[in-house]
């Protein structure tokens, strides 16, 4: 049996009752998804069961493997090659981006596809090749909701770690009036974690721009923060 269909059957095997209803526990009406109904928990231990098959294969073989489970449309699946890429990400080249940005524009389709994906894979890629943050900043001019809001989730780890600060402001300064909701959360979340290394520089910004700012974002942004610096910048 490959390595595919046993992680069908394996993720198939793996529903219990009403799992149905996990399907469209989360998602807004209208977003993209579909499922086995598996609780996240259950993904990941399926993805950790079956990773031998994967664990030493070169590079080209995981990628051509986790691109077949991200085709598939089943939301489970893509968790399964997400974490795969982030167990292997100190594997990735260069060239391994191309393979990221194409998962982003073409299976990413709802938030929860692309924080997993973005937060750990991209995350991971682009802390070990910062050089490609550019390419992040070109994610956060584009028309898909998904691949703005994917330029500002994949730097939540590094911005958690203190990195990128610089990068990040200018990131949000692209996105920082945007409508969407989605994209608005992502850019808070973004600046909320830059925020716990540099809660100074954090403030400041949200200071600056907090007119043009969505109050998601703004809420988002301040979130860590002490009181008295919230009220602050909740004041009018």
């Amino acid at each position: 049996m490959d390595i595919i269909k046993q992680v069908h059957v394996r993720l198939e095997g793996s529903k219990e009752k009403g799992s149905k209803k996990n399907c469209n526990r989360g998602f807004k009406k209208g977003e993209k998804h579909k499922g086995y109904g598996l609780k996240v928990p259950a993904v990941h231990r399926v993805a950790k069961e079956e990773y031998s098959a994967v664990k030493n294969s070169d590079m080209k073989e995981l990628l051509a493997v986790c691109g077949e489970l991200m085709a598939s449309g089943y939301i489970e699946e893509r968790f399964v090659a997400d974490d795969w890429l982030e167990w292997r990400s100190k594997d990735f080249t260069e060239r391994d981006f191309k393979f990221l940005e194409k998962c982003v524009h073409e299976y990413v389709s709802n938030w929860a596809e692309c924080d997993t994906l973005c937060n750990h894979a991209v995350g991971s890629f682009v802390m070990k090749y910062p050089v490609y943050i550019k390419k992040l900043k070109k994610w956060a001019h584009s028309k898909n909701r998904w691949t703005r809001r994917a330029a500002c989730v994949s730097l939540i780890i590094p911005a958690r770690r203190g990195m990128f600060l610089s990068d990040i402001f200018g990131i949000a300064d692209i996105v920082r009036d945007d409508t969407d909701d989605m994209v608005q959360k992502g850019y808070g979340w973004m600046l909320k974690e830059a925020s716990k290394q540099h809660q100074k520089e954090v403030f400041d910004y949200v200071m600056k721009h907090r007119a043009a700012m969505p109050r998601t974002a703004l809420r988002y942004a301040i979130e860590k923060m002490p009181d008295n610096l919230k009220k602050k910048a909740m004041s009018k």
